[in-house]
């Protein structure tokens, strides 16, 4: 679905430290808090070079994306290198893989009537776990 270019074939040090620290990550994570990571472990890379770099991961279809409550992305790596779906949690940002192959069958239908190719969508599923706070919806109090 998302082709490669000449950016993402060129790997620099910094590159090499914002994915690794991104698939250490647990769960989604935004860029700051990535940036965060990545500095924490003493490697000097800047917060543009970690938006640049997350941008190009992204086009190159390296990294599920979702949006938080404030609209700012996050960031989990793609393990297989396939389009996911998720499920996360509003309180404690858990996420979930969910099956959405009727997306998949539904999206593969728009582009063959249509006449586009490497048509890209998006698909946010968020709530609240069992785990946070009844009043949040459904879970456990405490």
């Amino acid at each position: 679905m998302y082709g490669t270019s000449r950016r993402e074939t060129r790997s620099t040090r910094q590159r090499v430290v914002v994915r690794e620290a991104l698939r250490a990550a647990d769960g989604f994570v935004s860029a700051p808090a990535l940036h965060s990571l990545v500095t924490a472990d003493g490697a000097a890379v800047g917060l543009t070079t970690v938006y640049r770099t997350l941008r190009l991961f992204e086009e190159t279809g390296r990294v599920d994306v979702t949006r938080d409550d404030s609209g700012g992305r996050l960031y989990r790596w793609r393990p297989s290198g396939e389009h996911r779906h998720y499920l996360v949690c509003r309180g404690c940002g858990e996420s979930l893989a969910v099956d959405a192959e009727v997306v998949e069958r539904w999206v593969a239908e728009v582009m063959k009537e249509s006449g586009y190719r490497a048509v890209a969508h998006t698909l946010e599923l968020s709530g609240w776990c069992a785990e946070c706070p009844r009043e949040h919806g459904t879970g456990t109090t405490g």
